[in-house]
């Protein structure tokens, strides 16, 4: 049976996680079911009919051409972090680099893929890597989420999204979900692995961890 994704008006509204209620441990929703509907980030799938309909998701752009490629140098960056202090790029020169680009602070899949990172820190720096994750939210939620999950590596705030547009992370599901993607940067500052996967938070941090090693 031919299917369709249905997106309701609040539907770029609900990508992104009210920061007053975060109290409640977010639950992991599936992309997909057998039953009729299902549910992921507020984005509603019906299997009733084969035709489309995007009302609310027209100011975005569908896709983004890459900037910064695997064997480039990235753009350089100052950004704030979990407790407000600038934190540039540059900062890093000279050992390898984890940066990656995540949806929203406080969301199933961003929370798993955070969790993950945390649990294999220490593998990280054996490897003398940083971590660096940056997403649109501000430094207080930063902040809380870095408390509530006890991460232990840099959340950067790229609020405007202009870093997310300056390296061109393409977004998913028809531009109106932030992509999310990480990059492995090495010593001399040049990129040697892009991993781009929305529905597999844990998977960049095995795919990292394989680059890491090999370096």
């Amino acid at each position: 049976m031919a299917s369709s994704l249905c997106l309701p008006s609040h539907t770029v509204a609900s990508l992104l996680p009210s920061h007053t209620s975060k109290s409640s441990v977010p639950k992991c929703v599936p992309i997909l079911s057998k039953s009729s509907q299902s549910q992921f980030h507020g984005l509603n799938f019906s299997h009733s009919s084969a035709s489309l309909s995007i009302p609310c998701v027209s100011s975005f752009k569908t896709s983004i051409s890459a900037k910064v490629n695997k064997g480039s140098v990235p753009p350089s960056f100052t950004l704030k972090d979990q407790d407000g202090k600038n934190v540039s790029l540059s900062k890093f020169k000279g050992k390898p680099v984890v940066v990656y680009f995540y949806p929203a602070d406080e969301t199933p899949g961003c929370t798993k893929q955070a969790c993950a990172f945390r649990d294999s820190y220490e593998k990280f720096k054996k490897a003398g890597a940083e971590v660096i994750g940056i997403s649109v939210d501000t430094s207080e939620s930063h902040k809380a989420f870095a408390k509530k999950y006890r991460l232990p590596y840099t959340l950067l705030s790229d609020e405007g999204n202009n870093v997310r547009k300056e390296w061109g992370v393409p977004s998913d599901l028809f531009g109106a979900l932030p992509g999310r993607q990480t990059y492995v940067i090495d010593k001399k500052g040049v990129v040697q692995l892009i991993y781009n996967n929305q529905f597999q938070p844990e998977k960049h941090i095995d795919e990292t961890l394989k680059m890491l090693q090999s370096l």
